[in-house]
């Protein structure tokens, strides 16, 4: 599969990224799936930096999660649902590839930037999946599931009538 940047991603779904965005920058912590060396999930807390507008993922040096995206760079980075029950923005999650950035002058330009306590890694997104989930009339589920190379697929799933609609 070719890869993919977010800019790719906010060019097919300029809606659905500006969201997605918003529901990441609204609170610093979020949580991040890897796979462990067995396969089994590992789940930790990050924060994600829309640096120069793309989604980056940065971790102590040697971090577990660090290791693991360096060994197979799946993921899944899931947004802070924060304390508002009703969630009015959604709940989203990014799926992808992370790709460590070891360029010099792009880590420098970083550090120059966003001041980070250092040593760190640091990964770029390349988005496989980009999901919403929300709810419309406080009664209706949308889920809103995004793939490279596919049209914006969306599901409705009525409380009253226990039914899916959508381009299934």
């Amino acid at each position: 599969m070719t890869p993919i940047s977010w800019t790719d991603f906010r060019t097919a779904e300029p809606a659905l990224a500006d969201t997605v965005r918003r529901r990441f920058e609204r609170y610093r912590h979020h949580v991040l799936a890897t796979l462990r060396t067995d396969g089994s999930p590992r789940l930790t807390g990050l924060e994600v930096d829309f640096w120069r507008d793309e989604p980056h993922l940065g971790m102590m040096p040697n971090s577990r999660k660090a290791l693991d995206l360096r060994r197979d760079p799946r993921f899944c980075v899931h947004a802070n649902p924060g304390p508002d029950a009703e969630m009015a923005d959604g709940d989203v999650r990014i799926s992808g590839r992370a790709v460590e950035v070891t360029d010099p002058d792009v880590l420098a330009r970083f550090i120059d930037e966003r001041k980070p306590p250092e040593p760190f890694h640091l990964f770029r997104v390349e988005p496989t999946e980009v999901v919403r989930v929300g709810l419309k009339g406080g009664d209706t589920l949308v889920i809103s599931t995004w793939r490279p190379g596919r049209p914006l697929r969306t599901i409705r799933r009525g409380n009253d009538e226990g039914t899916l609609s959508g381009d299934l």
